[in-house]
């Protein structure tokens, strides 16, 4: 449910709103401030909610139910769309897309800190590495942990760039944030709502991945689990579903870019696309980013090192930097031409 305040409501409007739904209904609420208008969204069961009594209140426009699951994130609550700044990098509408790039694994500090330095000079915006790595196998290499965001912060900062890193565990939260500039929540975390509301409490901008398996409604209602701990900060990321029967045996994932349109159409939340986990393949890198920009993806994340065939981690999928400014300059390009076409009559 939605309260909709009128353009000229007052602070004391809005808190009256805000006190009558918390000791008539017990629920909890969500303020959300625009250019011209507010916005207050109910947060549990609204089957006892009156809205003709919210609707009457002073200051109030309208309230109507919303019956999406995911309504705090739905563009049928808050129409503008939000733009996320980290360090002074914007990522969301009317922004050049993001680059955010690194290895998948840190792997040493002489690594990290080489591949910031070849990844900034190729255009990168965000610096990404694993410390706490979710490996299929207990046998492969699973990060340096704190060690490893020591030297992601120290990398960072040396380059002017935020960094990003995933949290693997709730006991991971606190340690990691301590470190990075943007949680990542993974593939296979999406469905962990206790780890997405604990991240989420931090108020650090959140880059929650969509599973596998997961359907756009299931991506957009466990974002919706940041956003009731008040923490909107969140970056979606496609990052490609199972293959269907013999696919499996030419990619890894099938990039799903039809998501990009039907999410940026469904939430005011930024969207970017991971081409590397998208398709196991370094040789598709390049044609499916180009795409990711085209579809209207607000950034791209992409694993990159120098020598990827000696990486400890997910080798067959990442690039060299020397490739990443190839589709860094590229999509630049193909961004501004998006724009051109936008802004014609």
């Amino acid at each position: 449910m939605a309260v909709v305040m009128k353009p000229g409501a007052n602070e004391e409007d809005i808190k009256r709103v805000v006190r009558f739904v918390r000791e008539r209904y017990g629920l909890r609420v969500d303020v959300s401030r625009g250019e011209f208008q507010t916005v207050i969204g109910l947060i549990g069961n609204e089957d006892r909610v009156d809205f003709e009594q919210l609707a009457a209140l002073p200051g109030v426009e309208r309230a109507y139910r919303i019956t999406s699951p995911y309504r705090l994130v739905s563009r049928n609550f808050f129409p503008e769309n939000r733009v996320i700044e980290v360090k002074g990098v914007k990522i969301g509408e009317g922004n050049v897309p993001v680059f955010i790039a690194g290895p998948c694994a840190i792997e040493s500090r002489e690594q990290i800190f080489r591949i910031a330095r070849e990844v900034h000079e190729a255009g990168a915006n965000i610096l990404r590495g694993g410390a706490f790595k979710p490996r299929t196998s207990v046998h492969s290499f699973q990060g340096l942990g704190e060690k490893g965001l020591e030297y992601l912060a120290g990398a960072g900062e040396e380059y002017g760039m935020p960094t990003v890193s995933e949290v693997r565990s709730e006991k991971h939260v606190e340690l990691v944030a301590k470190y990075v500039d943007i949680l990542q929540i993974g593939a296979r975390n999406m469905y962990n709502q206790d780890l997405i509301e604990e991240a989420a409490k931090q108020k650090k901008p959140i880059l929650l991945k969509r599973n596998f398996g997961a359907s756009i409604e299931e991506f957009l209602s466990f974002a919706e689990r940041a956003a009731a701990q008040g923490n909107k900060d969140i970056i979606l990321c496609e990052r490609g579903v199972l293959p269907i029967g013999r696919g499996r045996q030419f990619t890894r994932y099938s990039l799903d870019l039809s998501a990009v349109p039907v999410i940026r159409k469904e939430t005011y939340l930024p969207i970017i696309v991971d081409p590397s986990h998208g398709t196991g393949r370094r040789d598709l890198i390049y044609s499916m980013s180009k795409a990711a920009i085209a579809a209207g993806a607000h950034g791209l994340m992409i694993e990159a090192h120098y020598n990827p065939d000696e990486a400890l981690s997910d080798g067959p999928q990442m690039i060299t930097p020397k490739e990443l400014k190839r589709i860094i300059d590229v999509c630049k390009r193909i961004y501004a031409v998006n724009v051109m076409e936008d802004n014609m009559p």
